[in-house]
C-alpha cells in the first residue's frame, strides 16, 4: 500500500505508514493521521479495472524504489503527480522535504558503488599506473557535470512539465524517439549487470562450495595456480599446471567412502556446471511478482563495500609495496607501465561505475534544502572517485606476484582457502543473490509496459522474458566470463547515449528554445560535441582493444 496524503495548500505530499500520528514541522502542531485501504493495482475488481496502465506501471516501479529507502519521505519516494485520486485520502498537513544532506550523499554514493569496485585493479593495469588514476579522476568530472545537467534540466522545466525521470525530459525535447533511446539503454544498463551478476555469483558459489568441499575431506593443496613466492594468499590463475600436478585426482578417505577429488570437481566446474546450478536457487525466486522480500537486505551493499576496503587494507599491509617504474623488463614481478593504449577498458568500465544519470533526479527529489543539491552530488561523485582510486591502486600497488596476472575479478587473485576471501565471497554472494531478483523484475516491468502496456500481462509472458534472460545470462558465463570486458562495453555504450549524449543535447535543445533564459552560444555547442564524440570514442575504443587485453 503507498498511503498518500493533500497537504494544506492543496499539493498531494507523500506519508507512508499505516496510521498514528504526523509529525508536522511546528512541533506543537499534530494531527491523527487515520489508516487508509485500498484495492491492490496487481487484481483491481471491475470497478477499478479502468486505472491508466501508465500510472499502473509508474506505482510498481515506484513501490520498489520506497522499499530501497528505509527512513521516511526517503530520497526514492513516488512523486506526487503519479498518484491517482482515489490513493488518496484527505488530512490537511503543512508538508516539506524531510531528506537531509547526508542521506542525499550517500544514497548516490550507495547507487554508484557496484561490481565495478572488483574491476578497479585490472582496469588500472590496462591503462597503466598513473594514466588509470588520471582517467579515473577525468571521467569522475565527466560524469559529474552531465548529472549536474540531468538535475538543471528539472529546473528549466519547472512549471512546464511534470518529470518523473530523465526520460521524461527527453520525451519533451526530443519526443518518442528520445524517450525510446533512454528506455532502451536503461534496459541494457539492467541486462548488463544481470549478467556480470550471474557470472560472479556462478565464480563465488564455486569457490565457497569448494572450500567447504576441501576442508571436508582434509584437501587444503587443491589449488591448480602457481606460485612459488612466500606469498602463498596470492595466487596467478594465467600461470600454468605443471604436468606432474595431481591436483583433482588425488583419493580421499572420508569414513567408510573414499572421494575421488576428479570426480568432485569434473561436476564441480566454474564455467561448465555451477552456472546451470545456479538456476536451481534462482529461478523459482525471479518469477515472484513482487520482489518486496529481498529489498530488506539492500544493507548488504553497503557492508559488502566496507569489507573489501578493509580486505584491501589488510592484504596490502601482508604483501608490503610491490611497484618498479625504473625496470624496463617485463618479467620482473614488481614491474609497473605508466601507460598502456588499452586505457579504454578503464573507460569503459568507470562510464559504468560512475553511471546515476537515470536516477539522481529521483534521489534528490526530497531534498531538505534543494539549493544543495549540486553540492551534495559533487561531494558524492569526490567519494566515489576516492572509494574506486582507493581500491584500485591499493591492490595493484600491493598485489605480490606479476602485474600481468591481475584479475578482472581481483578475488580470482586469492587462494580458494583463504578465510578472508571466503568471507568475502559468501557476503557478495548473498548481496547478489537478493539484488539479482530486484534488476530482473525493474527490467521486466519496463520492458513488459513499453511492448505490451502491462507490468504483468500473464504468468506465461513472464515466464518466457525470464528463460531468455536466464539464457542470455549463462551464454556469457560459460563462454565470455570476464566481467572486465562485459562492464566495459556496457558502460561505454549507456555512457555516450544516456550518460553523455542525451544531457547534453537535452542542453543544447533547451538552450535553443530559450527555456528557463538559456541562450545557444558556439562556446557551448563546441564544448558538448566535444563530450559527445569523446563518449563515441569511448565505444569505439572498447572494439579496438579486442585481443590485446590480458
Amino acid at each position: 500500500m503507498i498511503p498518500v496524503y493533500l497537504s494544506s495548500n492543496g499539493n498531494r505530499g507523500n506519508r507512508r505508514g499505516n496510521g498514528g500520528e504526523s509529525e508536522l514541522s511546528d512541533p506543537n502542531e499534530r494531527i491523527i493521521r487515520h489508516p487508509i485501504q485500498y484495492y491492490s493495482i496487481n487484481r483491481p475488481t471491475e470497478s477499478e479495472a479502468g486505472v491508466d496502465r501508465h500510472t499502473e506501471a509508474a506505482v510498481h516501479r515506484y513501490k520498489y524504489y520506497n522499499r530501497l529507502a528505509s527512513q521516511s519521505n526517503g530520497p526514492l519516494d513516488m512523486p506526487d503527480h503519479v498518484v491517482p485520486a482515489n490513493f488518496t485520502i484527505k488530512v490537511y498537513v503543512p508538508v516539506t522535504g524531510q531528506q537531509s544532506s547526508l542521506i542525499t550523499i550517500f544514497s548516490l554514493w550507495n547507487t554508484m558503488m557496484g561490481t565495478s569496485l572488483l574491476s578497479m585493479p585490472w582496469a588500472i593495469k590496462q591503462a597503466g599506473f598513473v594514466c588509470g588514476i588520471v582517467l579515473l579522476i577525468f571521467m569522475a568530472g565527466v560524469m559529474l557535470y552531465t548529472s549536474y545537467r540531468v538535475l538543471k534540466s528539472v529546473d528549466v522545466l519547472k512549471g512546464k512539465v511534470d518529470v518523473l525521470e530523465f526520460s521524461d525530459v527527453c520525451k519533451h525535447y526530443f519526443g518518442k524517439t528520445g524517450e525510446l533511446l533512454a528506455v532502451i539503454c536503461s534496459l541494457l544498463t539492467l541486462l548488463g549487470g544481470m549478467i556480470v551478476y550471474w557470472i560472479l555469483m556462478s565464480n563465488f558459489l564455486y569457490h565457497v562450495v569448494s572450500f567447504i568441499h576441501d576442508h571436508a575431506v582434509n584437501n587444503f593443496n587443491t589449488t591448480t595456480l602457481v606460485n612459488l613466492t612466500k606469498y602463498s594468499d596470492a595466487v596467478c590463475p594465467k600461470a600454468s599446471i605443471p604436468q606432474n600436478s595431481t591436483f583433482g585426482y588425488s583419493e580421499t578417505q572420508v569414513g567408510d567412502f573414499p572421494v575421488t577429488e576428479g570426480n568432485f570437481y569434473k561436476i564441480w566446474d566454474e564455467q561448465m556446471t555451477v552456472p546451470f546450478f545456479l538456476i536451481l536457487v534462482l529461478f523459482p525466486i525471479i518469477n515472484f511478482k513482487s520482489p518486496t522480500f529481498f529489498t530488506k537486505f539492500n544493507a548488504l551493499g553497503t557492508v559488502s563495500v566496507a569489507y573489501l576496503f578493509v580486505f584491501a587494507a589488510v592484504k596490502a599491509a601482508k604483501w608490503g609495496i610491490h611497484l618498479d617504474f625504473s625496470s624496463v623488463d617485463s618479467v620482473f614481478p614488481d614491474y609497473t607501465t605508466n601507460f598502456k593504449m588499452t586505457f579504454p577498458a578503464l573507460t569503459g568500465i568507470s562510464a559504468l561505475a560512475y553511471f546515476v544519470q537515470n536516477c539522481c533526479i529521483s534521489i534528490t527529489r526530497n531534498q531538505k534544502n534543494p539549493q544543495n543539491n549540486i553540492r551534495d552530488l559533487t561531494i558524492a561523485y569526490l567519494l566515489v572517485c576516492g572509494t574506486y582510486v582507493y581500491m584500485g591502486v591499493v591492490f595493484y600497488s600491493s598485489f605480490p606476484l606479476a602485474k600481468s596476472c591481475i584479475e578482472d575479478n581481483l578475488l580470482n587473485n586469492i587462494e580458494t582457502n583463504d578465510i578472508m576471501a571466503f568471507v568475502a565471497r559468501i557476503g557478495l554472494f548473498f548481496q547478489m543473490l537478493c539484488v539479482f531478483p530486484l534488476l530482473i523484475f525493474i527490467l521486466r516491468l519496463q520492458f513488459m509496459h513499453s511492448v505490451f502496456g502491462s507490468v504483468w500481462p500473464s504468468l506465461k509472458h513472464v515466464l518466457v522474458l525470464n528463460v531468455v534472460l536466464i539464457g542470455v545470462c549463462l551464454v556469457f558465463a560459460i563462454f565470455l566470463p570476464h566481467i572486465g570486458r562485459i562492464i566495459g562495453f556496457v558502460g561505454a555504450f549507456c555512457g555516450f547515449s544516456y550518460a553523455i549524449c542525451l544531457p547534453c543535447l537535452v542542453y543544447l535543445k533547451a538552450c535553443y528554445l530559450k527555456d528557463g533564459g538559456l541562450k545557444l552560444t558556439w562556446m557551448k555547442i563546441i564544448f558538448h560535441g566535444f563530450l559527445i564524440l569523446m563518449g563515441l570514442g569511448n565505444f569505439i575504443g572498447q572494439f579496438l582493444i579486442i585481443g590485446h587485453t590480458t
